[in-house]
């Protein structure tokens, strides 16, 4: 016994020193890059944030400019680079979150010839302002800034946007919704994945569903404050004479997630669980528009 304790905190302590380079280094490439469009610093959080009487300072939480790119082994350069963009939600950072989802591994694991973009937000707060993602072009500025650093490294061979697949989890329904409208690159978004997040916004992804053929998946549970906004919206959708796919997550099938453009799934999981308890994540990549 006292041998199997020592190894396994042993065990602990070697993935606790681990970076995500080398955590991920298996399944392909990781970059942590300082981007001057990421999220923040930003002007609005230039002194932090007071939220329920407690102070989040710039330093520690609207600081970090960190975004991580990760490349799978499989990836192959090709004329236009098509990427899957993921955003945190809150009390959350992008290296607790890739963990405590699977992120990279369901993304490697759909198998599809993609870039992961995962950019800090605010970092371990609660707080869904999305930084210089809200500014006009703030996703294109960004996304550009991203490929111009893997063509110096010579990872593709062209910086010019595919398909972009924008997720995001819970509290990052605003940046998403920003990103949709004033973004810049609008036009390239093929598929939005709301994991329990439509808390808001409402109005800016109804716009897009309207003027824009991607695919909208929205799954939501009875815990998670999304149920009733989710609804809302549905009978928006119902009142406008647009068609619309609702199903329970146990019954949704390759087939729905091939076939419908918009989807409404409701999930008997947890506000987290919905990420990847059932390999969600990696199924909806796995149906979505990228090659």
């Amino acid at each position: 016994m006292k041998t199997f304790l020592i190894l396994f905190f042993s065990s602990v302590a070697f993935l606790a020193a681990q970076t995500m380079e080398e955590r991920y280094a298996p399944l392909g490439e990781l970059f942590i890059y300082r981007s001057a469009f990421a999220p923040f610093p930003h002007p609005m959080r230039a002194n932090g944030r007071i939220y329920r009487d407690r102070t989040y300072s710039a330093e520690e939480h609207y600081r970090d400019s960190s975004v991580a790119i990760f490349i799978p082994k499989h990836f192959t350069p090709a004329k236009t680079t098509d990427i899957v963009f993921y955003l945190h939600g809150h009390g959350n950072n992008i290296d607790k979150a890739s963990a405590q989802f699977q992120l990279i591994e369901q993304f490697t694991d759909a198998k599809k010839n993609a870039v992961f973009v995962f950019p800090e937000g605010a970092k371990d707060a609660p707080d869904s302002f999305g930084g210089k993602l809200e500014d006009k072009d703030g996703l294109k500025n960004l996304l550009n800034d991203v490929l111009r650093f893997l063509k110096e490294k010579k990872k593709i061979t062209s910086t010019a946007i595919g398909n972009i697949v924008l997720v995001g989890h819970s509290g990052s329904y605003r940046p998403m919704a920003f990103c949709l409208m004033r973004g810049g690159v609008t036009k390239n978004i093929s598929d939005v994945i709301l994991f329990d997040a439509l808390y808001g916004q409402t109005e800016k992804f109804a716009y897009w569903i309207d003027h824009y053929k991607g695919r909208f998946i929205n799954i939501y549970t009875d815990s998670g404050g999304t149920k009733e906004e989710s609804e809302l919206l549905m009978a928006d959708l119902e009142g406008w004479g647009i068609p619309y796919l609702l199903n329970n997550e146990q019954d949704i099938s390759t087939s729905d997630l091939l076939k419908n453009r918009i989807i409404f799934i409701h999930s008997d999981l947890t506000h987290s669980g919905v990420i990847m308890e059932r390999k969600q994540f990696q199924k909806f990549l796995e149906t979505s528009r990228l090659k």
